[in-house]
């Protein structure tokens, strides 16, 4: 069988193939193409030359609404993509147009641009606008500040666009205005690659960018800069190493769009959650320019990683692509089969169930969506040696309905697969849909990202009242969220920063956001932050709050790192990095957002600071337990307990102290005697013993260090009063310690 439509001049040979794998497959000898629709009613192969003109193949093999073929010429490089022939009906949720080239929703290299041409939409882009349909009550509702959902997504709900009825199918070819999927050669050397395989008590994330990690980087080569290659050059591996980072959690690398909204303003789409190829890494972040080179690079940088003994973990996004509502453009799965991909609104097909505030939603209830989302995990994992995934707005993917279904198939589908049950599975546990807020709610082989952590430790160091309780169940690994379900406190990912927000320093100095350079009239972003200027919004000369925002900092990082679970560092707090007030820079691709590497000289003291706790976490067992405390003694008849807590004179805790309005200061005792559970070769695991005083207060208080049934003799380890937190004194039991306004300082038991 040879191409039946051609625009080319040289008929290729074309063999029935398989339809299993799914998307391009080259073997080393041709490549097997498979595409699934159970729409179409025809499929078009798709092969575009260098000069752009195109050879159509016509796919007649078609085994369970999968469409292949075999073409034993093609070879990697080759640049392709796809025509569905079938029914234009969206009232009845069908947008088939072959007048559009369709990316391979299995691609694994992308080439190209979307240059914004009328071509990429199957509407009139000129047609009068319309009034927009009123949503209906199943769509999206109303957001708790608390949901802390992308603040990216949120704008772009806020700015959901008029609609436009459909007047009929254009018909403009997209082709020359839209990205080509590319044929991509597998096979690369991993050498004696290895996954690091930390445990989750032993791991210390440190979420970052590829770009903006290294896009002003010194030591990075100029060409290598915001780049795989950039991320993983020896500068940036010896940082992390330094610091104590056991796992690098990057921002979406699968991928993406710019929004042409962005485009028309001059910004663009900089943190990347807005995806379409779940299989691919993004182009934009490889050196090369050579279709298909990212995937090499990628690999390179992940082996650079294993090597240094750090994990790499991906931010996914599978709630929703880059196609948008009913006025995006039809790039990929709209066209292939719109209804099978897409949350669709029950009795009003026409438009998209929007959980995410993107526009639409993954149908994670169709078998072919599940198929695509687990196969591009597998191969993140087999194929890219990956170490694990966090998965954005996750509560989208376990509507099987309307609600969140913990027992939904997605989850059942991950805990069945022997190879994604066996990595790291870290939930962003909510959407903005009813009910969608899901801390603590996901099952138990899941980790989550804990934001109930996130706002209690704001609260507390700001000077909240009464938030002692909440802040103890946190410090401890919220055994109240997660041991319900027989998870332990590594399901817990401690966070106090992320991505989405304040920087740490930004946390410390502002009270209000300052988006004003996203152009949406600083209506983006989150309003309710949780944060304190420290008593001047912005930038100050003024030293005392200098020295207040500093202590803050590290108060934070302290908490962080000393607390039950698994901390997330957000890149460059360790320096204190600002983004000037701006706590929503997706847009932001620019020195706003990328990392300052001069601030690792000027706040070298920061740095330090971070390496010193984060060793003081690694040093000692009792910080990362892998078991909730008790409460209980250690051992018949001793009355020591794996832990206690204390006023600041040096007693236990009341209720009526619990309860306390003031609710500023207390003391923890941890036993490193009283760890119940063995290491990984069973034996026995004791280490130091610690007390570590809190004061939130305005004012410096005393505490007294409790009597000898805990300890004889007291050694100060950490003092965040300092600015690298090293401090030299020795206490004895019952005796006195001041501890500063707003500081927290760690004592280790010696006697």
């Amino acid at each position: 069988m040879e191409a039946s439509e051609s625009t080319g001049t040289t008929p290729i040979p074309v063999w029935p193939g398989s339809a299993y794998p799914l998307g391009a497959t080259y073997d080393g000898a041709g490549t097997n193409f498979s595409l699934f629709s159970e729409v179409a009613e025809a499929v078009d192969l798709c092969l575009i030359a260098k000069d752009g003109t195109e050879t159509r193949v016509r796919l007649d093999e078609v085994d369970g609404y999968v469409w292949h073929a075999y073409l034993p010429t093609v070879v990697p490089g080759q640049r392709y993509g796809y025509r569905i022939h079938g029914p234009w009906d969206p009232a009845a949720g069908h947008r088939c147009d072959p007048s559009k080239l369709l990316l391979d929703p299995y691609g694994k290299a992308f080439d190209g641009e979307f240059d914004g041409d009328r071509s990429l939409f199957s509407y009139d882009i000129d047609a009068p606008a319309e009034p927009a349909p009123e949503e209906s009550e199943d769509a999206v509702e109303a957001v708790d500040s608390d949901d802390d959902i992308e603040a990216e997504d949120a704008a772009e709900l806020a700015a959901e666009p008029e609609d436009i009825s459909t007047p009929g199918l254009p018909g403009h070819d997209s082709l020359g205005h839209t990205m080509t999927t590319v044929v991509i050669n597998p096979f690369f050397d991993w050498a004696a690659d290895r996954a690091p395989k930390h445990p989750y008590h032993d791991t210390v994330i440190y979420e970052a960018h590829v770009k903006g990690m290294t896009a002003t980087h010194p030591g990075v080569p100029e060409e290598l800069r915001g780049t795989y290659a950039g991320l993983a050059h020896p500068v940036i591996i010896d940082h992390l190493v330094d610091l104590g980072v056991t796992a690098i959690e990057l921002m979406p690398v699968h991928q993406f769009m710019h929004d042409q909204t962005l485009l028309d303003k001059g910004l663009r789409n900089y943190w990347g959650y807005n995806t379409f190829g779940f299989l691919a890494p993004h182009t934009g972040y490889s050196s090369a320019e050579k279709p298909g080179a990212a995937v090499s690079e990628f690999k390179a940088m992940v082996r650079s990683f294993h090597e240094a003994g750090i994990e790499v973990i991906l931010d996914v996004v599978y709630n929703h692509t880059a196609e948008g509502n009913h006025l995006g453009p039809t790039i990929s799965f709209r066209g292939i089969d719109n209804a099978a991909y897409y949350r669709l609104v029950d009795g009003d097909a026409e438009h998209y169930m929007d959980y995410t505030g993107t526009g639409n939603s993954l149908n994670a209830r169709h078998p072919h969506t599940l198929q695509l989302i687990m196969d591009s995990l597998r191969y993140w994992v087999t194929e890219m040696h990956v170490d694990g995934f966090r998965f954005d707005l996750a509560s989208t993917l376990a509507r099987e309905l309307h609600d969140v279904d913990r027992l939904s198939a997605f989850f059942d589908l991950v805990q069945q697969d022997p190879i994604v049950s066996q990595v790291k599975l870290i939930a962003e546990p909510w959407d903005i849909g009813e009910g969608g807020y899901q801390v603590g709610n996901f099952p138990g082989l899941w980790t989550e990202w804990n934001g109930k952590y996130r706002d209690t430790v704001r609260d507390y160091w700001r000077g909240e009242p009464a938030t002692l309780g909440e802040f103890a169940s946190r410090l401890t690994g919220s055994s109240d969220l997660y041991e319900a379900t027989g998870r332990r406190p590594g399901a817990s990912i401690n966070f106090v920063i992320a991505h989405d927000g304040f920087t740490l320093r930004d946390l410390v100095s502002y009270n209000e956001k300052h988006n004003e350079a996203n152009g949406e009239g600083n209506n983006d972003g989150e309003s309710h932050n949780r944060s304190w200027n420290c008593g001047v919004e912005g930038p100050t000369d003024d030293p005392e709050i200098l020295d207040l925002r500093g202590r803050q900092s590290r108060n934070i990082l302290a908490t962080l790192l000393l607390s039950q679970g698994t901390p997330m560092l957000a890149h460059g707090d360790e320096m204190g990095r600002t983004q000037r007030g701006n706590n929503n820079v997706y847009c932001q691709d620019s020195e706003l957002s990328w990392m300052d590497w001069s601030l690792a000289d000027s706040n070298a003291d920061l740095v330090e600071f971070t390496k010193r706790v984060i060793a003081l976490r690694m040093k000692n067992p009792v910080f990362r337990r892998r078991r909730f405390f008790e409460g209980t003694p250690i051992r018949s008849g001793d009355q020591t307990r794996d832990i206690a807590w204390l006023t600041p004179a040096g007693e236990e805790m009341t209720p009526e102290d619990w309860d306390s309005g003031f609710g500023k200061s207390l003391a923890v005792f941890l036993n490193g005697e009283g760890i119940p559970e063995p290491n990984h070769r069973g034996e026995r695991v004791v280490g130091d013993s610690f007390l570590l005083c809190f004061n939130a207060h305005d004012e410096e208080i005393e505490f007294s260090t409790p009597n000898s049934d805990y300890a004889d003799e007291w050694a100060v380890v950490l003092d965040t009063a300092v600015p690298t937190g090293a401090k030299e004194a020795v206490i004895k039991a019952g005796n006195s310690l001041q501890v500063e306004a707003r500081s927290l300082v760690v004592l280790r038991r010696t006697a």
